[in-house]
């Protein structure tokens, strides 16, 4: 059961049947091309093709260039949609020449950052699932064990050593996120040096190897931060291929017995500020906040109590 906070994430939502069996048939992906029915998403790198600004492109086969590789991403379940529940779902992953004779227009092609929130369920499902399969397809073109090159397997769902058979399947990142209180119920912001000065955001980072979820919280907001928090508490959870991230979110408080010192790490965190309620309202002129896909606006949302108007 998803938690209240995961059910309003655009990114978490889905209306797809991912039908595992059918990766399993060695010919899925030419029999799939080759049935009228089957409707195909193109791909350019990370971006998706539009069909208007709140809407997939899926497109007959006949009407898409020869890709560098297929995935196959399962059936639509959305009664509402164009195409009929049960519609097998290709992604097609194009170069640059393909997609410049399927749509010269950039405008054409959208980056599921900007449009994640105007789509809906099913095609938001798709998206995520489509680029961060498309960016695993990038990153791991080889074998990490011989350096051969990798077969894709399973409609573009694992990568095998041709020589060993050894299999490589795509990898997420659990990262947390963190909104942090203090004693008067304000809210901790960063803004990181990869930003413009006045983005600001909540807490996060990557889960280390042998940690959990929990001990991640406390170690990474203590490390950017300089403040020592307890009670972690899980809210949800939305995927972030961006280019593999799994973001799950927490609440955290300060500890009010050994609540350690704010300081930036310089680093990463170049300033940090307590907002409360009145303060975050009254800053939206001067302060910019995370985009409407992002599971942080989310967070600051919930705690806020409301939508922020930005």
């Amino acid at each position: 059961m998803s938690s209240p906070l995961t059910s309003r994430l655009p990114l978490a939502r889905h209306h797809v049947d991912r039908d595992y069996l059918t990766r399993e048939r060695p010919d899925a992906i030419p029999e799939l091309l080759a049935a009228a029915g089957t409707r195909v998403l193109p791909v350019w790198g990370t971006r998706l093709l539009m069909a208007g600004g709140d809407r997939l492109a899926l497109l007959p086969p006949g009407e898409v260039p020869e890709a560098a590789g297929y995935l196959y991403l399962g059936r639509s379940l959305d009664p509402d949609a164009a195409e009929p529940v049960g519609t097998p779902l290709v992604a097609a992953l194009l170069d640059d020449e393909a997609s410049a004779r399927l749509s010269a227009s950039d405008d054409d092609w959208g980056s599921v950052r900007m449009f994640g929130t105007r789509l809906s369920d099913r095609d938001a499902g798709l998206a995520v699932e489509a680029v961060a399969l498309a960016n695993w397809h990038d990153s791991h073109r080889f074998s990490p064990r011989t350096g051969r090159p990798l077969v894709r397997d399973k409609a573009g769902w694992v990568g095998r050593d041709a020589d060993d058979g050894h299999e490589v399947f795509p990898r997420t990142d659990p990262a947390i996120i963190v909104g942090v209180t203090d004693a008067e119920d304000r809210l901790l912001l960063g803004s990181n040096a990869l930003w413009e000065s006045n983005r600001w955001s909540l807490l996060a980072g990557f889960v280390e190897p042998g940690e959990s979820l929990e001990h991640a919280v406390q170690r990474e907001i203590f490390e950017e931060s300089g403040v020592k928090v307890v009670d972690p508490r899980y809210l949800g959870s939305q995927p972030w291929p961006f280019p593999a991230s799994l973001m799950l979110g927490f609440t955290a408080r300060v500890d009010v017995d050994d609540p350690g010192t704010l300081e930036p790490d310089g680093a990463e965190i170049l300033d940090l500020r307590w907002f409360s309620r009145d303060e975050l309202a009254a800053s939206l002129g001067e302060v910019l906040l995370p985009g409407r896909t992002s599971i942080a606006r989310a967070i600051i949302e919930d705690w806020f109590g409301a939508e922020l108007d930005q």
